[in-house]
């Protein structure tokens, strides 16, 4: 899945893109507000990590910016004024949740999870689809009851596919949320992909829709 993470000191954005990648995203870092809404108005993410204190747009702006632009996806804003009138400030602006520094980075992942699972209309922590069984929280799957070892990216591949419930989604679409581009050579990257999942999990488990693309099977 992927991530956008807009923060202007670069060792907080260096250790936040690191801390999203082993939690399983791809994230993409802007360190000032007027690249923050240009990448949150031309790409789709999962989830935006957005600092209010930027330099050429501030936080708050870019944010209402997006929702003006119905750019909906959830956004768990990051400030060192922990106080409540941003915290409403932040709320009528759009925002999903509201975290102050200094913060624990553990919270911060189990909060974009939640905001994830609410997204998707999911309240566990589970997914399951047909015999395939997702724990988004500790980032494994068993398949018919049966554990299923994973490598990172074949659990991100899952993961995604399962938020699309009873729609197929384009090689080009999942290269962009594994990789964060979809070059023309990434399908053939992800055919392999699919390949290696059917290995393990059996090849009625990722269904083939031509001319679509890919889909979990049980899917609603």
């Amino acid at each position: 899945m992927r991530a956008l993470i807009v923060e202007d000191e670069a060792d907080v954005a260096a250790d936040l893109a690191q801390a999203m990648l082993a939690a399983g995203f791809v994230a993409d870092v802007a360190h000032d507000g007027e690249d923050a809404w240009f990448r949150g108005a031309t790409e789709d993410y999962d989830i935006v990590i957005l600092d209010v204190g930027l330099p050429r747009m501030d936080g708050m702006s870019v944010l209402r910016r997006w929702r003006t632009e119905q750019r909906s996806f959830p956004v768990i804003i990051l400030s060192a004024r922990n106080d409540w009138t941003e915290r409403v400030a932040g709320i009528e602006a759009g925002a999903d949740d509201y975290l102050g520094k200094p913060f624990a980075i553990g919270e911060l992942i189990a909060r974009i999870r939640g905001l994830l699972r609410r997204a998707a209309g999911r309240t566990s922590t589970t997914i399951e689809t047909g015999k395939l069984v997702l724990d988004t929280h500790r980032m494994s799957a068993t398949h018919d009851g049966r554990a299923v070892r994973l490598s990172q990216l074949e659990f991100r591949c899952l993961h995604y596919l399962a938020h699309q419930p009873g729609r197929a989604v384009s090689s080009g679409e999942l290269a962009e949320h594994l990789y964060g581009t979809a070059d023309a050579g990434d399908a053939n990257a992800i055919e392999a992909l699919v390949m290696r999942l059917r290995r393990k999990l059996g090849h009625e488990t990722i269904e083939t829709r031509r001319g679509f693309g890919y889909q979990l099977a049980g899917g609603t």
